[in-house]
């Protein structure tokens, strides 16, 4: 049996940032938590389509 990750998910991406800010949870535990939710899926359908970011805004 092999075993399927599910789907990234961005509301659960955009939680553990928030957290991360707030000071609520560790880096380490940050990331372990992105990259359940997804985040490199994400960042790899990112490179593959081609996307780069805008000018950041303040």
């Amino acid at each position: 049996m092999s075993f399927e990750r599910p789907a990234p998910d961005l509301s659960k991406l955009i939680h553990a940032w928030e957290e991360f800010e707030r000071g609520e949870e560790t880096p380490g535990k940050v990331l372990a938590n992105l990259k359940t939710a997804g985040l490199p899926e994400v960042l790899q359908e990112l490179s593959e389509s081609g996307w780069t970011p805008s000018a950041a805004t303040s």
